[in-house]
């Protein structure tokens, strides 16, 4: 469950009826009582207010107000809260750049953490079907790829290794080059007496940003079928290293560096706004978690006390 290992439902979700009869006792006591935090690696964020889901988890599940399906918190196939969690008690973050999640089609919905991203982002999250993805061909430039691999970078290197795509993108050749187009066009404030240093650095600056960042919403065996397709090739492929998954679908045989998507995307944004945008992070993007780390913390007391834990 890698940047694209999403697995994540909720504790309801779509489990199967014996599963939930047995847990039954247990979740009646968790609703009485909230749970304890000092277990919870995810306490430290700085969220909105989560009494609108701990409603909705005491009167249980819900409609969806566009299919009528019925679904505790959200609808995960239209991408809209249930009846119970009003629309204007979910938090919206504004994110510093879009993002596409490729979702593999036999991906279970009601598993995936890539419908929290449009619920709490709608406005900056698209989330394609696979094999209906865009074409990135001519924006390869401006767009990045999370996803491990041999020739995967940091997050810290994103703006060092964009800028050779920008070259190849718009020097397909060697005498090509010399015209320099991109930096030209890219000058905010052409004036005579500017150091021409001053603009070249500002010009890449410019024709190196990123736009765009994809995510694969698939279990790691799912992979292979998405990441090889022709409209991936040749794109900046970036990988997170340093955080750990707090997922409760962690795939077997996995590291715990593979993320659910919802993480891959919330730790993604927090190093790019402290290594490319260079400002200090103060929980801008921590609502993005607002929905998982609920899930986490129901699904962990849940296992305590059915004594998993």
């Amino acid at each position: 469950q890698l940047t694209m290992s999403l697995n994540s439902s909720t504790l309801l979700n779509e489990g199967n009826a014996q599963g939930a009869k047995r847990n039954t006792e247990c979740l009646e006591s968790l609703l009485q009582s909230p749970s304890p935090i000092q277990d919870n690696p995810l306490q430290q964020l700085q969220l909105a207010s989560q009494e609108v889901l701990e409603k909705a988890k005491r009167s249980g599940r819900s409609k969806c107000p566009r299919c009528n399906s019925s679904r505790m918190f959200y609808c995960y196939t239209c991408f809209v809260p249930v009846e119970t969690v009003p629309t204007k008690e979910i938090p919206t973050v504004k994110l510093p750049l879009k993002i596409d999640i490729i979702k593999h089609p036999n991906e279970t919905d009601g598993k995936s953490t890539a419908v929290h991203a449009k619920l709490l982002a709608p406005d900056d999250v698209t989330i394609y079907k696979y094999p209906c993805i865009p074409e990135y061909e001519e924006k390869r430039h401006e767009i990045a790829l999370i996803f491990p691999g041999p020739n995967s970078v940091s997050v810290k290197d994103i703006a060092f290794h964009l800028q050779k795509y920008t070259k190849k993108s718009v020097c397909p050749s060697d005498d090509d080059c010399s015209r320099e187009p991109l930096l030209k066009q890219a000058k905010i404030e052409p004036e005579a007496e500017k150091n021409p240093n001053e603009c070249i650095s500002s010009s890449r600056s410019e024709g190196t940003r990123l736009k765009k960042i994809i995510f694969i919403d698939s279990t790691w065996n799912q992979t292979n079928k998405i990441i090889t397709d022709e409209r991936l090739q040749g794109l900046l492929q970036i990988e997170l290293k340093t955080r750990k998954t707090c997922f409760w679908r962690h795939q077997k045989g996995k590291p715990d560096t593979y993320l659910s998507t919802i993480e891959a995307i919330y730790y993604f944004l927090v190093d790019y706004h402290q290594e490319i945008l260079k400002e200090s992070y103060k929980g801008q993007y921590d609502n993005l978690l607002f929905f998982f780390s609920f899930m986490y913390t129901l699904i962990k007391d849940a296992k305590c006390c059915a004594g998993k834990e």
